[in-house]
């Protein structure tokens, strides 16, 4: 890009967008710098009617605290919650008074001009100094939205998968700790609906090669595929499958600078204890036949 332009005599735009870039580098760190005009879009609101896609609340939210959101499962591109926490009016119309900031990986705000429009969104960098800017906030009103399973877990999204990594993820609970932020499980009910993917069982040589460009890049590559524009039989664009996210109640967190292991394993418990109650309890209006579970890896 920067080629380019330099090749068009525009090297001056260049070099003051690099000049921007390092001025503005620790912006994803420091709570962004959303749009409520970006997040007004009226294609987003195309983009949930789509599928669509609705957030259904279970209990208030008290906007005096700050909430760490579990959002699960990941599925091949989060549309769900995408949808729900970086667009207007849906989270905003439900949970008035809490501004949600959802915490995408720290790679994707090194690309030019994309960082913009992701920080724009309400996205924010998921790195540790990024959360606790958002859930250090002193008045409360603030929801840092986490994606528990991460990259990982979206080698694992195909239709009709119910498998969640996160047993030995306990960095979210360790930060809700420490700033007393309530917990909050949300389940995305079709998420993994949206895409079929290549075959890829653990000890295969696709998951082998998956997993190593995961370690080396920072995130995953799925092989994935849905429809097309005109044909249903193969292309990249998701089917047009409904989705509903769900946002179970709050588990009260006393704050804890420094929490031992201990403890850290007892509020995982309880927070493994709650999302799994609240997938049971609303799985049967979305489809998920009565024998179906969660599996927790």
């Amino acid at each position: 890009f920067f080629v380019i332009l330099i090749l068009g005599n525009f090297w001056f735009l260049a070099v003051l967008y690099l000049l921007w870039l390092y001025l503005d580098w620790g912006t994803p760190c420091a709570g962004g710098r959303r749009s409520q005009w970006v997040r007004s879009w009226t294609v987003w609101k195309y983009f949930r009617e789509y599928f669509p896609i609705h957030l259904i609340k279970t209990s208030e939210l008290n906007p005096n605290h700050n909430y760490l959101l579990g959002f699960h499962p990941h599925g091949v591109l989060v549309a769900g919650a995408f949808g729900n926490f970086c667009t207007d009016p849906p989270f905003k119309n439900l949970f008035p008074g809490l501004t949600p900031y959802l915490h995408i990986m720290p790679i994707w705000f090194g690309c030019p001009f994309f960082r913009e429009y992701i920080m724009s969104a309400g996205m924010v960098s998921a790195s540790k100094e990024s959360v606790s800017y958002v859930l250090n906030n002193k008045g409360g009103g603030h929801a840092s939205v986490i994606v528990i399973g991460g990259a990982e877990e979206s080698l694992n999204a195909r239709p009709g998968n119910l498998t969640l990594n996160i047993l030995k993820r306990k960095g979210f609970i360790k930060m809700a700790l420490k700033h007393g932020a309530h917990l909050v499980p949300v389940f995305s009910f079709g998420e993994n609906e949206l895409f079929k993917q290549v075959a890829n069982p653990k000890g295969s040589w696709l998951r082998n090669v998956q997993e190593k460009l995961q370690k080396i890049m920072g995130f995953a590559l799925p092989l994935f595929h849905a429809r097309g524009v005109f044909q249903y039989s193969f292309g990249l664009i998701p089917y047009r499958q409904p989705i509903h996210t769900v946002v179970g109640s709050p588990i009260p967190v006393k704050q804890n600078l420094n929490p031992t292991t201990e403890e850290i394993d007892q509020l995982h418990a309880l927070y493994l204890q709650k999302l799994k109650k609240l997938f049971e309890e609303h799985k049967s209006n979305y489809g998920i036949p009565a024998h179906k579970s969660l599996i927790f890896e």
